[in-house]
């Protein structure tokens, strides 16, 4: 099979399987180019109410196969960071469920989502130092959010890889789990994110990505939303709430 993003949709959860196996799921310049518009289909798509980004096998993704930096390594930089940015701004729940090598590339990936769960025995690195490539600013102000600015020098500078103990103690990691856990967790958990309000959610992500200009906004899809009634309802009757509301499409 070609080098391709595979995806599926269950339960109200869209899964994104990077896929290159014969090496170690490196993201190729068609792979990068590809991952913006599938996001925008998956946005569009109502019954998709979180997203969970991962690797074919036992490796998350090794980083960009190198071979395309041949060509222009400023070309495929931007396909990275168009890459990266498109997963940022999904208006949905994103989760980075990680295997194996989350490297270079898959670092830059699974820092773009909401949350990162990992197997024990996952190893992290950010790696251009060992290329001699400028790491794009957005990318390095994403990390510094994510770890602070000690850790994120550290990772530049070095290129060195940490284990899960290391990357979850610096806030790069959010949950570790057993092998042969991983997948049960992220299935109990994005069952959970679907359950919840995606109004909530949908605010609760612009603002913890330090947006300022969309209070109005959000205070005006609140007043037309009846999740709030429907959530105070269903705590007062011990049900599970049936919220409707859902993220408008923007294409």
């Amino acid at each position: 099979m070609e080098p391709q993003l595979l995806h599926t949709v269950t339960d109200s959860v869209a899964t994104v399987v990077i896929h290159h196996p014969a090496k170690r799921n490196a993201m190729t310049a068609a792979m990068w180019a590809a991952l913006p518009p599938l996001l925008d289909t998956l946005a569009a798509d109502p019954e998709v109410r979180a997203l969970v980004l991962t690797g074919e096998g036992g490796t998350f993704c090794a980083g960009a196969d190198i071979s395309t930096l041949r060509g222009s390594p400023k070309e495929a930089q931007s396909l990275a960071v168009g890459a990266e940015e498109a997963l940022a701004a999904f208006p949905k729940p994103t989760l980075a469920a990680i295997r194996g090598h989350c490297v270079g590339g898959g670092a830059q990936l699974a820092a773009a989502c909401d949350l990162r769960f990992a197997e024990e025995g996952a190893l992290f690195g950010v790696t251009p130092a060992k290329l001699g490539i400028v790491y794009a600013s957005s990318s390095t102000r994403r990390l510094v959010s994510l770890v602070g600015p000690a850790a994120a020098k550290y990772l530049l500078f070095s290129g060195e890889l940490i284990d899960t103990e290391r990357a979850q103690r610096t806030g790069l990691v959010d949950e570790v789990l057993p092998a042969g856990e991983l997948d049960k967790r992220v299935a109990e958990f994005t069952r959970i994110l679907a359950a919840r309000s995606q109004l909530t959610q949908a605010a609760a992500k612009e603002f913890a990505n330090g947006r300022t200009d969309r209070d109005g906004y959000w205070a005006e899809q609140a007043r037309g939303s009846d999740d709030t009634a429907e959530g105070v309802a269903a705590f007062l009757d011990r049900r599970q709430p049936r919220f409707t509301w859902s993220v408008p499409f923007r294409g």
